[in-house]
């Protein structure tokens, strides 16, 4: 082999050499691009945080439980109670209950599963709230309910509007749902 063979082969393999590592530095760099999931969940009774707790595990999401500045109490649930705190707050549509806790760097997640009850037909206020407090412009905002019988109602007609520039996906029931049930829910949604 001459010289110049031997000089031409060693540029070749050195060529490779890079191409390859860059190769490698791309695909380190796409796998280090994937997106951050948030599960925040309301839960008055316990019901809605262990569906957030399976959303979470199935997603591999961080969990946020938002909790109110004042915790209820069982009177302030008593739906039969026209003047209990969640009666009055869900006959005002524009309540906002204090939020007692705030999510540190919402701007990470680009999805956020947002878990509650249904009270009256829709969202407790409180979850407008927890909306308000941040710009979710772009996200998706995958919202998810508990309930004892009632369906998702008027849902996005009133948790729209407080984060209106976010991908909304329709709501769903995870009332009772398995693990599996909603790991297939999570896979439809992409």
């Amino acid at each position: 082999m001459t010289s110049n063979m031997k000089r031409i082969s060693i540029l070749v393999a050195f060529a490779v050499a890079l191409l390859l590592t860059a190769c490698a530095q791309k695909q380190k760099e796409n796998q280090s691009v994937e997106t951050k999931t948030l599960v925040a969940y309301f839960s008055a009774t316990g019901t809605t945080a262990e569906a957030a707790q399976k959303v979470a595990a199935v997603t591999g999401g961080d969990l946020h439980e938002i909790q109110p500045a004042e915790p209820y109490t069982d009177a302030d649930l008593n739906w039969r109670d026209k003047q209990s705190r969640s009666s009055v707050e869900m006959a005002d549509k524009s309540s906002r209950p204090a939020v007692k806790n705030t999510v540190e760097n919402i701007e990470k997640y680009d999805t956020i599963y947002v878990g509650f009850p249904i009270w009256w037909g829709i969202a407790p206020t409180i979850v407008n709230t927890f909306l308000e407090q941040y710009k979710l412009d772009g996200k998706t905002l995958v919202p998810f309910f508990t309930s004892g019988g009632s369906d998702k109602g008027e849902t996005l007609k009133y948790l729209q509007p407080s984060a209106p520039n976010g991908n909304w996906k329709e709501p769903m029931n995870l009332t009772s749902m398995s693990e599996d049930d909603i790991k297939k829910w999570v896979e439809s949604l992409k």
